[in-house]
């Protein structure tokens, strides 16, 4: 059960320690065949607390139903990262390995940052595929057709204590790095012909793409010395929702969004009332918007788009959320995408009929991009959110093997 009561904080702390421990005691990993097992030790909480980030804690294999075609070993790690109040927590992921030995110095990495796929439990693609598995199955396989190792971040709070934080950038882009470094750390238990290379390259798509796009900017920071990041691609990318969410208030706006939209924009909300509850989001909803960020809280992104079909966001709210103390400065902390401070080469596509994230704004971010001179290529395609995805893929494959060249 997700702990979110804005009025006791500490217990959530005291909530998550728990859990914690709990993991530590009980997630102790069997790793699949001719894999060493990391298992979970008697160590405290606070021990665990100060271990270094990307850190595994416990490594399990992933049912074999959700292996990718052309997949020779796969497994679930549970690592150190950090969570959305920027304290040490816990993360899930899966390290897919291609078929077959690896090159002279390892199998490069593409650090994968999935789309959108809730906030329950059961929505990390650990536990339930990818979310749009049409989408994105075939897509990672190439990557590991190509000789490219996988490594995807559930991201804090899907599987793990908390709530996920949706679209907290600086967050998601801890843990996309962090699931490197546990990849990395699982690996080097592999016997020789079956471990990875430094050199790696964040890669995601809608939620991902933002997350991708994020990690671009902090991946040398949060990577230290011990990782060769050569850059990133991130297609869908949401930029300046933020400015999205300050007109919105009773009967604001006036129509029902699509219900992808509805979708992200209720799970926004549900996000934003955990980690930042001096907002007081709780405050200033009507019974329409508590019965929907409840049901975001659980509900995966499936499932949850068909119970929003003609319901407006603009009715989950009793007053305008710019007048709301604070929330333009927190929402754009929170969420707004960097503009400037990129030091590797960085790719972004978008679909012109994009329905779920405007094009328009994403195109207003590129913009900024290329103002401050940052590195980045950008492309248009004539297609909707899920189809980018896949015309991009004639741009950014030889982006990629560029980036790893």
């Amino acid at each position: 059960m997700k702990v979110r009561d804005p009025k006791s904080e500490a217990m959530g702390r005291f909530g998550h320690a728990v859990l914690l421990g709990l993991v530590l005691v009980l997630a102790i990993g069997t790793a699949s065949a001719g894999s060493a097992a990391v298992a979970a030790d008697s160590r405290s909480v606070e021990a665990v607390a100060s271990e270094p980030a990307g850190s595994v804690l416990a490594v399990a294999p992933l049912r074999q139903e959700l292996w990718l075609p052309g997949t020779g070993e796969a497994v679930v790690l549970t690592y150190v990262t950090q969570n959305t109040f920027g304290e040490s927590g816990t993360s899930t992921g899966v390290v897919f390995l291609p078929e077959g030995e690896a090159p002279q110095g390892g199998w490069p990495v593409i650090s994968w940052a999935h789309g959108t796929s809730g906030l329950g439990d059961s929505c990390a693609p650990s536990v339930m595929g990818p979310a749009l598995p049409e989408r994105d199955r075939d897509h990672l396989a190439k990557f590991l057709a190509q000789g490219y190792a996988i490594v995807a971040s559930d991201y804090a709070g899907l599987g793990t204590p908390g709530l996920h934080a949706y679209l907290d950038g600086r967050t998601t882009a801890h843990n996309v790095v962090d699931m490197v470094k546990a990849g990395y750390q699982w690996a080097s238990t592999l016997p020789a012909g079956r471990h990875l290379a430094r050199k790696w390259v964040a890669v995601g798509q809608s939620q991902g793409g933002g997350a991708a796009i994020y990690t671009a900017r902090y991946a040398t920071e949060f990577g230290g010395s011990g990782l060769d990041y050569r850059g990133a691609v991130g297609t869908g990318t949401p930029a300046y929702i933020e400015n999205l969410l300050l007109p919105i208030g009773p009967k604001l706006p006036p129509v029902a969004l699509t219900p992808g939209l509805t979708a992200y924009l209720t799970y926004l909300f549900a996000s934003l009332r955990f980690s930042h509850p001096e907002l007081g989001i709780d405050d200033v909803l009507t019974d329409t918007g508590r019965k929907y960020l409840t049901m975001a809280e659980t509900e995966c992104v499936v499932e949850f788009e068909g119970h929003l079909k003609g319901v407006s966001i603009g009715d989950y709210f009793t007053t305008l959320l710019a007048t709301l103390p604070n929330f333009g400065s927190t929402v754009n902390a929170y969420m707004k995408m960097p503009e400037d401070g990129f030091d590797k080469p960085f790719f972004m596509g978008h679909g012109i009929l994009d329905t779920d994230v405007p094009y328009a704004t994403t195109l207003l971010y590129v913009a900024a991009l290329k103002l401050h001179s940052q590195p980045v290529t950008f492309r248009s395609y004539l297609s909707d959110h899920s189809g980018t995805l896949v015309q991009s893929e004639r741009d950014t494959a030889p982006f990629i093997a560029k980036l790893f060249s």
